[in-house]
């Protein structure tokens, strides 16, 4: 297989993070598409073999392109099963017309047979999902639904969050803790590897294990657990930038936060494993309520979204881990966010190293600050869901070249100018 990959201005391109993807095979079958990283390493595709489409990678999806006199049939063929999400899609263009369909199972090859033997049927494209496919209803859509539905239980943050991830996902609960823990070692391990033996990155030497051997040899201005942290954040985000495997959570420009947030609490806290996971879970919470109510895409509004939020679940998840209330737990991520409003995306060459890795290590120490201030008995005024709406209201009002394009604020230094890239 050859891969090229070509710079150049899309047109209609309704995202500044597009790209538009052309394939041809062997045989003379050729497909194009559009896709757009939306964040939180999630990808769409908006448009398929000149087709609009919304393909998020949550659902077994299928497209098919005949004529207009094989429509119904071949939403027939895609509902007969009762797997479909929904109802399935019609749209007509120049004589032709588009079925697309999102299902909670894949297409029996049976059915997909009869599909593309249908009369007027051109083409039948299948997608397989890359995420888990939802079986149910969301138990919340907002910070305030969440807090409720915790106190009303009298149960955690986490908890709550393991059992939205349960009934969504219809899985037993211990699947969803066993898949909790497979990303925190995803997490510890990057940790521990940005520590010892850290991949080469593109313009920063790695400084993570100087940091941490510098605090306990009692080096450092005031050290602590905060200092701590923040080296473990460096950590993780070298090994991001070197091309190792991180856990995107929520993205992999911020990919250090939780990281090491979770790793100072099972090593300095003695919070165990499983509640580990679940302050993972409370933080996947917060996470949710920041993809339904913004974006995690820097494009759009800004580091705020990628590290800020980063930083808002990482302090959910500290107050989770020892005991606080769901309210409170939101409250911590609030106060995270409303200290990171406004923050620009400036990265230098276009490179997720600088200032991004400073500012996950500054996010996690952050994460715990903001956790201490809410359980000492600081009052949030501005509750989560208000606080994430001005966040993402005020990003989408930054400049376009503060927004992850690298012309401005850091990035257009002199001294970030000059810098020169191994490997470029």
């Amino acid at each position: 297989m050859r891969v090229e990959f070509l710079e150049q201005p899309l047109a209609g391109a309704g995202h500044p993070n597009a790209v538009e993807v052309e394939l041809a095979a062997a045989d003379g079958r050729t497909l194009s598409a559009r896709a757009n990283s939306v964040g939180g390493g999630a990808v769409e595709f908006v448009r398929l073999g000149g087709w609009p489409v919304c393909f998020t990678g949550d659902a077994w999806e299928v497209a098919v392109e005949a004529e207009p006199c094989a429509a119904s049939e071949a939403v027939a063929l895609l509902g007969a099963d009762g797997a479909l999400m929904g109802e399935a899609q019609c749209q007509e263009f120049r004589g032709l017309c588009l079925v697309w369909a999102r299902r909670r199972e894949r297409l029996a090859h049976e059915a997909q047979e009869r599909l593309a033997a249908t009369r007027g049927v051109r083409v039948v494209w299948a997608c397989e999902p890359v995420f888990f496919v939802p079986a149910g209803e969301p138990g919340f859509a907002s910070a305030a639904e969440m807090a409720a539905m915790s106190l009303q239980q009298g149960i955690s943050l986490g908890q709550t969050a393991l059992e939205y991830e349960a009934r969504l996902l219809a899985l037993p609960e211990s699947a969803v803790l066993a898949e909790m823990g497979r990303r925190l070692d995803v997490m510890l391990d990057a940790v521990e590897l940005g520590l010892t033996a850290p991949p080469a990155m593109r313009l920063l030497d790695a400084s993570a294990g100087r940091v941490l051997r510098a605090e306990r040899e009692g080096r450092l201005a005031a050290g602590g657990l905060h200092a701590r942290a923040a080296a473990r954040a460096l950590a993780a985000m070298h090994v991001s930038s070197g091309g190792g495997v991180v856990c995107a959570a929520p993205t992999g420009g911020s990919a250090g936060v939780l990281p090491a947030v979770l790793a100072t609490l099972m090593a300095e806290l003695g919070v165990s494993r499983e509640r580990a996971a679940l302050a993972l879970l409370a933080a996947g919470a917060i996470g949710v309520v920041v993809a339904n109510r913004a974006t995690f895409a820097a494009e759009v509004a800004g580091c705020q979204v990628e590290i800020g939020a980063a930083g808002a679940m990482a302090a959910a998840a500290v107050a989770d881990a020892v005991g606080a209330r769901a309210d409170q737990a939101a409250d911590a991520a609030a106060i995270a966010f409303q200290n990171t409003m406004g923050s620009v995306c400036d990265l230098v060459q276009g490179i997720v190293e600088i200032p991004c890795h400073t500012r996950n290590a500054a996010a996690a120490a952050n994460a715990f600050l903001c956790a201490d201030l809410i359980l000492g008995g600081y009052e949030n005024p501005i509750p989560l869901d208000e606080t994430i709406d001005a966040v993402y209201a005020s990003g989408c009002m930054l400049p376009a070249e503060l927004r992850c394009t690298a012309r401005g604020g850091l990035a257009a230094a002199p001294s970030a100018r000059a810098l020169e890239a191994r490997g470029s």
